[in-house]
């Protein structure tokens, strides 16, 4: 039995608004557009199905995220294509203390840390998203824990970095970096997991318990009880307290 990792959620004060920036940048597919909530995933059918959502927040963001999304690119020149991209879709420059740095850094619209990194080997078959980066105090406690949610295999460990990625070779990594200062809440991204349609989700979220993970809301009902798909069966935090749900499965 295991869970998948099935999008990362941006709270958004536009939801609208920032997924269509997020989906012109990226060359990615609205899928989903309802009041409350908008999601895009890449148009690849052989992809990996991480889908980026997109959910209604009360205030705009104040603080430095937690979570943040490294882009790709195939030559100094796309870099460059693709930071004067963001800029015409309505990015911004920010300074987070990088210094020097051959990547580049920029905002959202609504202000969410992005990365527009150079090339480099290991990313040339991710797609457009690099990586899905977690700052975290401990990269490799983190790094087990999301491995054991994700089911992605641990493949590069050193003290101030770890790395995981689909077993299948396709998409992003999902990569912890040191960062002894890093804030105490994710901010206005998280990671949401899902339960295989085959499996028992209350099973699945007492495996994640085990694992590590502190419960934050009451267990729902289940499909097939009266719960809507879309609602999460309940709200967990990592062992670094950052917030995360496990969904219910969609069945066809």
């Amino acid at each position: 039995m295991s869970t998948r990792l099935a999008c990362v959620v941006f709270d958004a004060v536009e939801p609208g608004s920032v997924a269509r920036f997020w989906a012109e940048l990226l060359g990615w597919e609205v899928t989903v557009d309802r009041p409350g909530e908008v999601e895009i995933a890449a148009p690849d059918p052989d992809g990996l199905d991480v889908a980026l959502t997109f959910l209604p927040a009360r205030r705009p963001k104040t603080a430095l995220n937690r979570i943040h999304l490294d882009l790709s690119s195939r030559s100094l020149d796309h870099q460059r294509l693709q930071v004067d991209r963001a800029l015409s879709l309505g990015a911004r420059r920010v300074d987070i203390g990088q210094g020097a740095v051959p990547w580049t850094v920029l905002a959202d619209p609504e202000g969410n840390e992005f990365c527009v990194l150079e090339p480099r080997e290991e990313y040339v078959d991710t797609g457009a998203v690099a990586a899905i980066v977690m700052d975290t105090r401990d990269p490799l406690r983190l790094a087990e824990f999301w491995s054991t949610a994700a089911g992605w295999p641990l493949t590069h460990e050193r003290p101030a970095y770890a790395g995981l990625r689909s077993a299948t070779g396709q998409g992003p990594w999902l990569e912890f970096l040191r960062r002894p200062d890093a804030p105490a809440k994710c901010g206005r991204l998280h990671l949401d997991l899902v339960a295989f349609p085959t499996d028992d989700p209350m099973q699945e979220a007492a495996r994640l318990r085990a694992a590590g993970a502190v419960p934050l809301t009451p267990e729902a009902a289940p499909l097939g009880s009266g719960a809507p798909t879309n609602d999460p069966i309940v709200v967990l935090a990592d062992p670094e307290t950052n917030e995360f749900c496990l969904l219910q499965a969609t069945i066809d």
